[in-house]
């Protein structure tokens, strides 16, 4: 049997994890990863979702409510792994950090398999998107990213610390996705920093985008001059240089 629902999917992933584990004996990382997904699941039960699979340190959560439930279930989770994090320190280990993606979208819920073995599945390009939404935020060095289609079903969008990062292209999809960092779960002064620079940030995504690469850069160092750890105003700055060299170094003929 199969169902078609529209619902809202979360992927979550530890960051490095198999660098991790290779300084690690077997036990210790089902140790590690037993104690993470403990501490996660609640996040998602708390909040209306379930764990549709957990795929060695990944976790695949699905929420049949408002996009809010995911949502929140994403920031909770980060603010855990802040309070776990605390206790590996104080106990002499590396803190671990995760990335999630969070899709909203039609989603085919089923069974597949075969005669000896069936399984419960979720089929979707909104899956692989959430998928592909988690893998982005290692390259822009956040926590918790979302595609525009969960920030345009959000109940309450105010409530929450988000700001545009990019519109990103997805193999299979002809048109690009918006993609929004939501940053209430990030640490106290990191969440801080975003805050306070933000529209300083907007200001300069705004310039970058009408091709105003000089200006654009000019905000991107005043963001990092008041947050210097703003990976993603890191990443525009280094856009907005390499823009910069590129018009310099082209032909005067491209001009005439």
């Amino acid at each position: 049997d199969q169902v078609q629902q529209e619902m809202s999917v979360l992927f979550a992933d530890i960051r490095d994890f198999t660098t991790m584990a290779e300084t690690m004996t077997p036990h210790s990382i089902f140790q590690l990863i037993n104690a993470y997904l403990s501490r996660m699941e609640p996040a998602i039960i708390d909040n209306q979702g379930f764990i549709d699979k957990y795929m060695g340190d990944g976790i695949m959560a699905l929420f049949s409510g408002n996009a809010d439930d995911a949502l929140k279930a994403g920031i909770s989770m980060l603010q855990r792994l802040t309070e776990y994090n605390q206790q590996r320190e104080h106990s002499g280990y590396m803190p671990i950090r995760i990335g999630i993606g969070i899709n909203t979208g039609s989603l085919m819920l089923g069974t597949v398999g075969g005669e000896h073995r069936m399984d419960s599945t979720v089929i979707s390009d909104g899956v692989n998107l959430a998928s592909r939404l988690e893998n982005l935020t290692k390259e822009y060095g956040v926590s918790l990213l979302i595609t525009h289609q969960t920030l345009a079903r959000l109940h309450y969008p105010t409530e929450y610390s988000i700001r545009f990062i990019e519109q990103v292209k997805v193999k299979g999809k002809s048109k690009a996705v918006a993609v929004f960092e939501v940053f209430d779960g990030d640490e106290p002064e990191i969440r801080q920093g975003k805050l306070s620079t933000l529209k300083i940030f907007e200001g300069g995504l705004w310039l970058y985008y009408k091709r105003a690469f000089g200006e654009a850069l000019q905000m991107f160092e005043t963001v990092l001059s008041m947050n210097p750890h703003d990976t993603v105003a890191q990443i525009y700055l280094q856009r907005c240089q390499s823009q910069k060299t590129r018009i310099i170094s082209l032909p005067s003929s491209k001009f005439s």
